[in-house]
């Protein structure tokens, strides 16, 4: 009977202590929301998303998990009425056990898979992590999933009516032109321009895709001593100022580490294959990373970080393809090779689309006025982004300064003329901050950049 008496006491015991461990919360950290953004930035790299496609996988992926977060915390409000056609968004029915942070990693996995390819590989990442928090509280998991889901249909009803699957059956661009001034594609793949429609796909926080449009760039003429020549010149004359220095020429190293062109083509013998690589959305979305770590920010202000900043992204994409469609102007290799040396090549190569305005440009500007924004003005940091392409760390003294030197990386990299650079950052930083004031996610976020 003691024997009985005791096992039923350790019994009562067990389920008494398993019954206190599932009432614990789920921990879910910012590392979390790390990992998962930058497993869907290693997916992209491997499926090989266009610039402005990652940017818009990145902006709807950030925008799920962020509405999902504010949920469980009032300081954050709503991007319902303040994004293009964005309705409002499901409240939770019961909050009890509701873990928000879980539904808002849910809700990122659920729109990121939907927006990529290797979607079996996203899901396996995704479901080990899962698997862990459902043992945590399952009673907990399962409400907190099934809001984060919840959550996501609604993202994806509304992403679905931003034109973007109605780009996918418009014409390819039309390179038969007599025209000199306009692009044509380059070497060594020679493809076609990509996305000549994006300036249609819905904007997220601008009014409409030209709403910044630059000034046009300087006017085409091969006479020596025009603005436009003397700016070709230029390409071709860094370049040779960077063969005679070779190794030691800190222009080639800026190059280099702000490529990010997906594009990439190695040619070996008869055969041609991808140099996979990320993207300068993906670059900054990178360094906000760095940046959340460095200000030890919480899981909650690490999802508002991103998605800040990846509508800026986003945006500054629209409205640089906008632009590059409507100049529709002849890269320099084109013209080098033609005019100067035709076997000149850039030190980086050339990507699929219009030289005007610079995509680095516009896209850093904006990236690097929301991270302002958020973690305020003269914020160092050391750029780790590039070591997992093999480059160096390079260090900062602020977002704009990063954003500066990716500009001018185009012209070391013998890829764009120098009016692209500076007016597309302009453009770019006229952008980020119309996101940024039209765009109200706390109170104050003054107070939020101190904590």
């Amino acid at each position: 009977m003691r024997f009985l008496n005791k096992m039923f006491g350790l019994s009562l015991m067990l389920i008494i202590l398993l019954g206190c461990e599932s009432d614990k919360p789920i921990e879910v950290s910012a590392e979390d929301y790390h990992k998962a953004v930058d497993k869907l930035t290693e997916i992209q790299v491997h499926d090989i998303f266009s610039p402005p496609v990652a940017s818009r996988i990145y902006a709807y992926s950030n925008i799920a998990a962020y509405e999902a977060m504010r949920a469980g915390n009032p300081e954050y409000k709503t991007l319902s009425g303040q994004l293009k056609e964005l309705k409002p968004v499901p409240k939770p029915k019961d909050t009890t056990g509701l873990n928000t942070r879980v539904a808002s990693v849910v809700a990122f996995y659920e729109i990121g898979q939907k927006l990529i390819f290797s979607e079996e590989r996203f899901g396996k990442f995704r479901d080990s992590i899962f698997k862990n928090w459902e043992k945590q509280n399952p009673e907990s998991f399962k409400k907190s999933r099934d809001y984060g889901l919840e959550v996501a249909a609604h993202i994806k009803n509304w992403m679905s009516k931003d034109n973007y699957a109605e780009t996918r059956t418009m014409p390819k661009f039309s390179l038969y032109t007599d025209d000199e001034s306009r692009w044509q594609p380059t070497p060594p793949s020679y493809m076609d321009g990509i996305e000549p429609h994006w300036s249609k796909i819905r904007p997220f926080v601008i009014n409409k895709a030209n709403q910044f449009k630059p000034i046009p760039p300087p006017e085409f003429s091969m006479e020596p001593g025009s603005k436009f020549y003397e700016e070709l010149m230029e390409v071709y004359e860094v370049k040779r100022e960077i063969n005679q220095l070779g190794d030691k020429s800190e222009k080639l190293e800026i190059a280099k580490f702000w490529d990010c062109n997906p594009y990439v083509s190695t040619q070996k013998g008869h055969l041609m294959f991808a140099t996979k690589k990320i993207t300068p959305g993906g670059h900054w979305i990178g360094i906000t990373k760095i940046a959340c770590r460095k200000d030890n920010a919480d899981f909650d202000k690490t999802v508002y970080a991103y998605t800040k900043t990846s509508i800026a992204i986003a945006d500054g994409f629209i409205s640089c393809w906008d632009e590059k469609y409507r100049s529709n102007l002849v890269r320099p290799e084109t013209l080098i090779n033609k005019y100067i040396d035709e076997n000149w090549s850039p030190v980086l190569q050339t990507p699929p689309f219009p030289e005007y305005t610079s995509g680095h440009s516009v896209v850093s500007g904006a990236a690097a006025i929301a991270l302002t924004d958020i973690f305020g003005d003269n914020f160092s940091f050391k750029d780790d982004t590039e070591v997992a392409y093999g480059l160096p760390v390079r260090n900062f003294n602020s977002f704009k300064e990063a954003s500066r030197e990716a500009a001018n990386s185009r012209l070391y990299g013998g890829i764009h003329y120098r009016a692209a650079i500076e007016v597309g950052l302009k453009q770019g930083q006229d952008l980020g901050h119309f996101v940024v004031n039209n765009l109200q996610l706390t109170e104050s976020s003054d107070d939020l950049a101190s904590k």
